[in-house]
């Protein structure tokens, strides 16, 4: 005899089977699923926990990631210690996440050292100059991002910062050997010194300790301003910025950087790209490699939109008086 159900009994029988399957589909806590989320590394030169990498987070969450929810994240902090990050990436690496970040040349170098399969989203200068990618347009291989320089950005500064301090003959440059783009920027910056009567002095700095010698030595050979050209994604990025801010104040040095996070902090002045934004734009490379793309096809990014920013109160404390020429176009000023 067929086995049949009555009304309520099927009733029940429909309820206890939805039940059951909203029990199995619902989503669940990272730590109670294990591995089914996807895990993001990051990998910091210095520190994972400034505000560029904050603004990264904050992008990730709006498009829809959180924490133990649906993603989880594994970051590692060099602390502007070199000889750690060969073994931090190599420990990103056996963690086998889906995609790493680096925020630097420096860690971007040591990731793409470690790993030729792992999807990685960088922040660095030039990936060109630094051999991480072939081409901007289509980088192939497993490295994509955003870069964060372009020729003509030394020149301009060191234009901007002529106007803003005529009588600066000597100009300081902080660089980093290291790092390929820098020492691009600062050729360009040479070529075009002469036609402006500065003599540009250079100062080498690798790591964050070694900031206190250049600055020492600026003020042993007379140096009349600064540009930091550590200031794009190969800067120490918050974990120097005061001490950078605190040497050029204590050496009344006017400079000009690349982050204007400098100028709000008590920087005279910026000229470049907003870093933030293009940590903001790494969360979106990373979502679509989430979601599938493969990292060779994404073309990188170069920035396209250049803010200039003046401190008043910091021009005034050095006995400046900005031209009026300057001033009207400066994107924002601070008084």
């Amino acid at each position: 005899m067929p086995f049949r159900l009555k009304g309520d009994q099927m009733r029940l029988s429909v309820a206890g089977i939805t039940l059951m399957l909203g029990l199995l589909f619902a989503p669940l806590d990272v730590k109670a699923r294990g591995e089914l989320a996807p895990r993001v590394g990051f990998l910091c030169w210095v520190t994972c926990g400034d505000v560029y990498h904050e603004a990264f987070w904050q992008a990730l969450r709006k498009l829809g990631y959180a924490d133990y929810k649906n993603i989880t994240f594994e970051n590692r902090a060099a602390g502007g210690d070199g000889a750690s990050l060969d073994t931090l990436a190599l420990e990103l690496v056996n963690l086998k996440p889906v995609v790493i970040v680096a925020d630097t040349t420096q860690s971007a170098r040591a990731l793409r050292n470690a790993t030729r399969t792992i999807p990685l989203v960088v922040i660095v200068d030039d990936p060109v100059a630094s051999e991480l990618v072939s081409s901007l347009a289509r980088p192939d291989g497993n490295v994509t991002g955003l870069s964060s320089m372009t020729p003509e950005l030394g020149p301009k500064q060191l234009q901007l910062l002529r106007e803003a301090v005529p009588g600066a003959s000597r100009v300081a440059v902080l660089w980093n050997p290291a790092n390929p783009a820098t020492a691009l920027r600062l050729r360009a910056m040479q070529a075009g010194a002469s036609e402006i009567g500065v003599t540009l002095l250079s100062f080498e700095v690798r790591t964050p300790p070694e900031h206190e010698s250049a600055f020492a030595a600026m003020a042993g050979m007379h140096a009349d301003a600064l540009i930091d050209a550590l200031g794009g994604a190969d800067s120490s990025i918050s974990a120097t910025t005061g001490r950078v801010l605190q040497l050029a104040t204590k050496h009344r040095l006017p400079a000009i950087y690349q982050s204007e996070d400098f100028v709000a902090q008590g920087g005279f002045m910026s000229y470049g790209p907003s870093l933030r934004d293009q940590f903001r734009q790494a969360a979106s490379y990373v979502d679509k490699i989430l979601n599938g793309a493969k990292p060779g096809d994404l073309p990188m990014e170069q920035p396209t939109k250049f803010a200039l920013v003046i401190n008043l109160k910091t021009a005034k404390a050095l006995g400046l008086t900005i031209p009026e020429s300057l001033l009207v176009r400066a994107d924002h000023v601070i008084e």
